[in-house]
């Protein structure tokens, strides 16, 4: 099978192309906009080095001409003082890669949509698939997921002969992306061992969501894959992670504080470019509804391998460890490097490149 995946080389892309490369009965191709180089993980990967937001389609059609499935992970999650940007990749990119499919006449798509993509919860009680997806208004990426998510439905009214594939996986965690996460959410000048010096977790205690590996996520795109299954799949592991998981994770004491003061704290951080994470984060962490997996149980014969006290633990170590990949999106993280790609372009949170 030709599956050409975007996003190859991030934190699902990377346990993806793990989890085919087992299978050795495929020929993938790799589209990203930096793609490896020396000390490649992937050597029989093929990769195209292509730009979502480039309105010039060929290299991205060429890609997927004789597909017979692609997989769409791209996503960006930086600059989030550039939500112009953001946007173009996330929901423009989602219309370039299906224009794309449908001229290349690819009879199968995957696309990557997440949690964040679902309205806001009325309680705690698990939602399947047919939860609404209209999104939490307040947040730039579920916004865009749930944009993406209408592009969807278009396609399937326009196309019924084309399966099109949805994962909503809960927050995808693993040890290898240690060094993304920390350049997502926290200054460049501050060090990773910080996380090893929490004596309290200021959190309001009423956090719950759901969480699951990032190969879990990939076995239940390779079983999609397998069977061609269209539809939306929730993915999740038990159990449900609370703030007080978090803070026992971290060593730290639980200290209950509003989830509206947070918000207030990162907002003015945020804005004053202190840190790079946008408080939508903090609204849609609260909004968002927990995840009921029989669907993905029953029709692709999926169930986690990790539960997600273990995948917390995990990706938790890799932030601490600065651990990462062998590829650009999974570089290392330092304080130097990132003190000086800083001084060079700016903040992670305004350039366009982060």
């Amino acid at each position: 099978m030709r599956i050409v995946i975007t996003g190859a080389s991030g934190n699902v892309g990377s346990a993806l192309l793990r989890r085919l490369a087992d299978d050795g009965s495929h020929e993938l191709v790799g589209l990203v906009r930096r793609p490896p180089g020396n000390g490649d993980p992937f050597p029989d990967t093929e990769w195209i080095p292509v730009d979502l937001t480039d309105d010039d389609p060929s290299t991205l059609r060429l890609a997927c001409e004789g597909a017979d499935a692609v997989v769409h992970l791209a996503w960006g999650f930086q600059p989030t003082h550039r939500e112009d940007y953001l946007e173009e990749l996330g929901v423009g990119g989602t219309r370039r890669v299906i224009e794309a499919v449908i001229a290349a006449g690819v009879p199968h798509l995957v696309h990557m949509s997440s949690v964040g993509a679902y309205s806001p919860k009325r309680d705690d009680a698990p939602v399947d698939e047919d939860w609404p997806t209209g999104g939490v208004r307040s947040s730039m990426y579920s916004r865009h997921k749930s944009a993406a998510e209408r592009l969807l439905d278009a396609l399937e009214r326009d196309r019924p002969e084309l399966v099109v594939s949805r994962m909503r996986p809960g927050i995808v965690g693993q040890g290898r992306a240690g060094s993304a996460l920390l350049r997502y959410g926290l200054p460049a000048l501050v060090p990773s061992g910080v996380i090893d010096h929490l004596p309290v977790l200021p959190l309001d205690r009423g956090l719950a969501v759901p969480m699951v590996h990032a190969d879990d996520v990939a076995d239940a795109i390779a079983r999609t894959l397998e069977a061609r299954a269209p539809g939306a799949f929730n993915l999740a592991a038990e159990p449900v992670i609370t703030a007080q998981h978090i803070a026992d994770a971290l060593q730290a004491r639980l200290v209950h504080v509003p989830s509206a003061a947070v918000r207030a704290a990162v907002s003015a951080s945020w804005h004053a470019r202190l840190q790079p994470l946008d408080p939508g984060w903090i609204d849609m962490a609260y909004a968002l509804p927990l995840l009921d997996t029989t669907r993905a149980l029953t029709e692709l014969g999926w169930s986690p391998t990790k539960d997600a006290t273990e995948v917390l633990a995990e990706t938790l170590a890799g932030m601490r460890d600065a651990a990462a990949g062998r590829t650009p999106v999974l570089r290392p993280r330092t304080v130097a490097s990132g003190l000086l790609r800083a001084l060079r372009r700016g903040p992670v949170s305004s350039r366009r490149e982060p």
